[in-house]
């Protein structure tokens, strides 16, 4: 498997490409980053569940995905990744984007943790904008 330097994007597109061929789960490395994020997709209702497999270097998460109506449209319809490791956006609490209007919701590191930009805002911390989930 080729080893990405970027472990947020590769967990966005894992998801991406799983909704798309409509797979119950999908697998993801686990990392510190892609545990608090998987916490806070679950967290805000876009995966039905998350638990973690095997340990050490070769743990993965298993993020169960969610579907509604007959026709199983998947309840994620789009994930961008905002910072990345070549380009980096920080933004203050105040400056935080708003993602569809709040129908979708950025997810913040901030000195306290992953969070989602709502969170964020409410606590008066702005952070790194790590990707818009919607």
């Amino acid at each position: 498997m080729a080893h990405t330097n970027d472990t947020i994007a590769d967990m966005l597109t894992r998801i991406r490409n799983a909704t798309m061929a409509r797979h119950e789960s999908v697998a993801i490395p686990a990392t510190r980053m892609t545990r608090n994020i998987a916490r806070v997709l679950y967290e805000e209702g876009f995966v039905s569940e998350w638990k973690e497999e095997g340990e050490g270097i070769r743990a993965q998460l298993i993020l169960r995905l969610k579907y509604k109506g007959k026709g199983r449209k998947p309840i994620i319809n789009g994930l961008k990744r905002v910072s990345r490791p070549g380009l980096r956006v920080y933004r203050s609490h105040k400056e935080l984007p708003r993602v569809l209007g709040g129908i979708g919701i950025a997810i913040i590191s901030t000195s306290s943790g992953i969070m989602t930009d709502r969170e964020a805002r409410k606590n008066g911390i702005g952070g790194e904008v790590l990707c818009f989930v919607y």
